[in-house]
């Protein structure tokens, strides 16, 4: 149950940073109203949250999480953007993906 509740905070994080730099860049970048980049802001506060709830300490925390960093951002920008990722972004998102899953949840000594 613990490594869920990880993996949520991890998904919860990365949908807010992304969804509130999203936001931002829409507002900055296309013109969008003000409102947009006031939404993407308080949704980034949000964000600084959501990782003190994982488990471990906050360099592993910081660190894994760029790994899912990297699944979410090909997703958001395949679903949202319409920009399907290659194989090769698949292949180094898998590599990521093993590497967060060392960090966090490989057995260690007490």
């Amino acid at each position: 149950m613990v490594y869920l509740k990880s993996i949520f905070y991890f998904i919860l994080a990365g949908l807010f940073e992304i969804g509130g730099g999203y936001l931002v860049w829409i507002w900055l970048r296309d013109s969008k109203s003000w409102i947009y980049g006031l939404s993407g802001m308080v949704i980034l506060a949000l964000y600084g949250f959501i990782p003190t709830l994982q488990p471990a300490h906050f360099g592993r925390v910081y660190a894994a999480y760029g790994g899912v960093f990297i699944i979410l951002s090909l997703l958001w920008g395949w679903k949202v953007d319409g920009i399907k990722p290659d194989r090769y972004d698949l292949i180094g998102a898998l590599f990521a993906l093993a590497g967060v899953a060392i960090m966090m949840y490989w057995p260690r000594g007490s």
